[in-house]
């Protein structure tokens, strides 16, 4: 209940059930109705996963399988979560009490928490402007956010938010002007990392999604408008944006590109499959850190290490391009033992102990990305702050069963079960 005071000029917030002591009345003020708001979001929420059972109510269904699945039988998908589970610690115990410390460093940048956001394609479909709410959210949490080349906003609309903490994901253009004029958008911009994604040689096949009725780009069918009348939020919001969200990027370079299927984008046509010359060239054209992103064979680590990669990064693109492959926390260990290079991780992470078992095994560093678009479809733009706040408290509840400082005082103590 609200009452307004004279005598202070300004709402404050009271309990339903006064307490006197004599006739004195005790009040609270915002700040307390502040931190009940704050309490209220991690009763209701303490979980990722209340966030995705949220998120998958206010987005519609054709877009939350673009979200949410994976190609073929999702085995792979199904195989990051199985693996990652079987990543197990000895609890420490009369360790006393810890002071936590997340920061990490990655490349000569410090970060508030060992995690940041992936590169999610149409990352504005899936939750209207989510690529500047995702910026925006990434700078407030010392954290670093990365850009798709297919993204719905451009790196110039996105830049200004990140304050220089950006990373631009690169699917690899065939032609070396579009290549060299990505590459200058992206640096004139602020971005300081580039991300060459290695495991797109063709495009997949998503099955979910075909079903679903999604179209690239999108035509609203009937079909899909009555699933966008269920989700009467995510409509408004991206009604006020204009027309149906579009890679701005890619239209950009497409021209007149003809030809592509149903689930294909003018993206496929512009890009190639990378070869080992095509790293060589990005290294030399870029000036700055250099990620190279879905990585699985420790037999390439030094190759990609004699080349200048500035890190490697391992994953399997959450199972959505090929579902016979290894999860990266499987190869992990390997992969340590193979190079010296920074190791960053992504695939089937879903809180603050996976985080940690994937320190434990050799990363450096963890990149999530489903879980920023389920905070943003339950939340809105307090969704990717509560995230943040999740993985912080699931760190350091972690972290103290653990008797562990810092994330980094992990690595060599986790075992995986039956080895």
């Amino acid at each position: 209940m609200f009452c307004y005071c004279s005598h202070i000029h300004r709402p404050v917030f009271f309990e339903e059930k006064e307490r006197y002591f004599g006739k004195i009345r005790f009040w609270t003020i915002p700040l307390r109705l502040a931190q009940m708001i704050v309490m209220d979001l991690h009763a209701r929420y303490p979980a990722i996963s209340d966030l995705k059972s949220r998120a998958r109510r206010r987005i519609p269904k054709f877009v939350w399988e673009y979200l949410d699945s994976a190609t073929g039988k999702e085995a792979t998908l199904l195989r990051n979560r199985a693996m990652l589970d079987q990543v197990l610690f000895t609890p420490s115990i009369l360790h006393g009490e810890l002071e936590y410390d997340l920061s990490t460093t990655l490349c000569g940048q410090t970060y508030a928490l060992p995690v940041g956001i992936s590169p999610v394609g149409m990352s504005g479909l899936i939750w209207p402007d989510a690529e500047r709410k995702l910026a925006r959210a990434a700078t407030k949490a010392q954290i670093p956010y990365s850009i798709s080349t297919v993204a719905t906003r451009t790196p110039e609309e996105v830049a200004p938010r990140l304050d220089g903490n950006g990373w631009f994901q690169m699917y690899p253009p065939r032609d070396e002007g579009i290549r060299t004029d990505m590459l200058k958008r992206a640096k004139d911009a602020g971005f300081s990392t580039l991300i060459l994604t290695v495991d797109v040689p063709v495009p997949s096949r998503r099955e979910r999604q075909v079903r679903s009725g999604l179209t690239t780009p999108p035509k609203l069918t009937p079909r899909l408008l009555a699933q966008i009348a269920m989700c009467p939020t995510w409509a408004m919001m991206t009604s006020s944006i204009g027309a149906m969200p579009r890679m701005k990027m890619i239209d950009d370079y497409a021209g007149k590109v003809t030809g592509l299927s149903s689930t294909q984008h003018a993206g496929y046509l512009l890009r190639t499959s990378p070869d080992w010359d095509y790293v060589s060239w990005l290294r030399d054209a870029w000036d700055g850190a250099f990620f190279v992103k879905g990585v699985l064979s420790a037999g390439d680590a030094p190759r990609l290490e004699g080349l200048g990669v500035d890190a490697i990064w391992l994953s399997n693109h959450a199972g959505r391009q090929f579902d016979a492959s290894p999860a990266p926390i499987e190869v992990l260990p390997q992969m340590r033992d193979a190079t010296n290079l920074p190791l960053i991780m992504d695939s089937g992470v879903e809180g603050g102990l996976d985080i940690l078992r994937a320190i434990a095994l050799g990363a450096d560093f963890v990149m999530m990305g489903r879980a920023w678009h389920y905070a943003l479809g339950a939340l809105d733009t307090d969704g990717p702050a509560h995230l943040v706040d999740i993985l912080r408290k699931d760190l350091e509840a972690n972290m103290g069963q653990l008797g562990a400082s810092k994330p980094s005082d992990l690595r060599g103590k986790a075992f995986v079960a039956g080895v």
